[in-house]
């Protein structure tokens, strides 16, 4: 080992001491230093930097006890390894050694292979402690930046969050206006002496123009639920009722649809507290949605599952499922995934997500075995007991 680096002080009032030690230690290519009362001891340690203490501890004046004290109480000092020299074995001796702060001790006569021993103990122990702190310190550099690149980032993804919203709301009222004249104008070529063809076009016309206020309306209820500007207002309503209403509400805005839809409910009806308006667009999206890529054999089951004081609402159809891109970002807003459906807007499933989370619901994606998709919606449900006693 090299030890040219260490350097070690030697206190003590002897100096036959002095040179005994200083010979050992010498031959092991440390740096040597010497003081022969505290005080000189204190007055080097100012100036100068020591990787090990030799204090004797019976000296005229101040005492090693009283110098080990004072250096541990000055932070320049405080981290040096200090070994007292003592010819006092005794334990009261040895505990106020401790007490004051030393690391250890040697008695008097000296054994060389001992001293040797304890001082490069000591100096490993120093060495390695330095080293931990090195390493804590470039750790605690590291976690810092790192927590600056984190924040930078959030603010960043907050930034453009804030602008998604604000794209969404924009977007939402410079279409809803012209569609509501669009749509009005429909209805007033419709009255008016037009042949079969042209009837047909105006239907398709309507059909797209309400398509896109739906867009519209989603685009804005997600700004709104995003900025938590929308507050539900939650009373208990019939399950049944609601999913009820959200298929004729389907119905009458889809009636060309071809996608046959089976409802299997309960014939003890369920009560939820939820927002009606909120939930009913939940399921109007779902079916929606499904029914994008409907054709001639296309199929919705709804089905309610009950256990203990959950009830689950689930959607299962015979469409062509997820894709694997869209099940990993599916309820991200623009992703290129959409309800049930492997393509879309990336809307519809994301704006779900934000009216069940705001009733603290759970929801679940996934593809079937054979065929189709599979949506749940997982409620609280209130018994009639309990809403008799609320």
């Amino acid at each position: 080992m090299n030890n040219k680096s260490e350097k070690i002080l030697i206190v003590d009032d002897v100096s036959k001491n002095i040179q005994i030690l200083g010979n050992i230690l010498s031959q092991k290519n440390f740096q040597i230093a010497y003081a022969q009362t505290g005080q000189q001891a204190l007055d080097i340690c100012s100036i100068q930097d020591f990787d090990l203490i030799l204090l004797d501890i019976m000296m005229p004046g101040m005492d090693g006890y009283e110098v080990c004290e004072i250096l541990k109480s000055n932070t320049k000092t405080s981290e040096i390894p200090i070994i007292f020299l003592t010819a006092k074995a005794d334990m009261d001796s040895i505990i106020r050694g401790f007490e004051t702060g030393g690391q250890d001790y040697i008695t008097k006569p000296f054994n060389a292979a001992e001293l040797l021993a304890r001082v490069n103990n000591h100096l490993l122990i120093k060495r390695q402690r330095e080293s931990l702190k090195d390493i804590n310190s470039h750790l605690e550099y590291l976690v810092k930046e790192r927590t600056h690149e984190l924040e930078t980032a959030n603010h960043q993804l907050s930034v453009l969050d804030q602008a998604k919203s604000n794209f969404l709301s924009v977007i939402s009222h410079e279409i809803r206006t012209p569609l509501n004249g669009v749509i009005g104008l429909t209805e007033l070529l419709n009255q008016t002496n037009i042949d079969k063809d042209q009837k047909e076009y105006l239907t398709y016309l309507k059909d797209v123009s309400k398509r896109l206020v739906r867009f519209s309306d989603t685009a804005l209820l997600i700004t709104t639920l995003k900025i938590d500007k929308y507050l539900p207002e939650k009373l208990p309503v019939s399950l049944n009722n609601l999913i009820n209403d959200s298929l004729k509400d389907y119905k009458n805005n889809s009636i060309s649809s071809e996608l046959q839809i089976i409802a299997d409910l309960p014939a003890d009806d369920l009560l939820v507290k939820v927002d009606s308006d909120l939930l009913k667009t939940c399921f109007l999206m779902i079916i929606e949605n499904s029914d994008k890529f409907s054709n001639g054999d296309s199929r919705l089951s709804i089905s309610l599952d009950i256990r203990n004081e959950d009830v689950s609402i689930i959607f299962s159809d015979n469409g062509p499922g997820f894709s694997k891109t869209a099940l990993d970002n599916i309820f991200e807003l623009f992703s290129s995934g959409d309800i049930l459906h492997s393509e879309g807007t990336g809307l519809g499933l994301a704006a779900a997500k934000l009216i069940l989370d705001a009733h603290e619901a759970k929801i679940d994606v996934k593809n079937l075995e054979t065929k189709g998709a599979q949506l749940t919606i997982t409620l609280k449900y209130i018994s009639r007991k309990d809403f008799l006693n609320e």
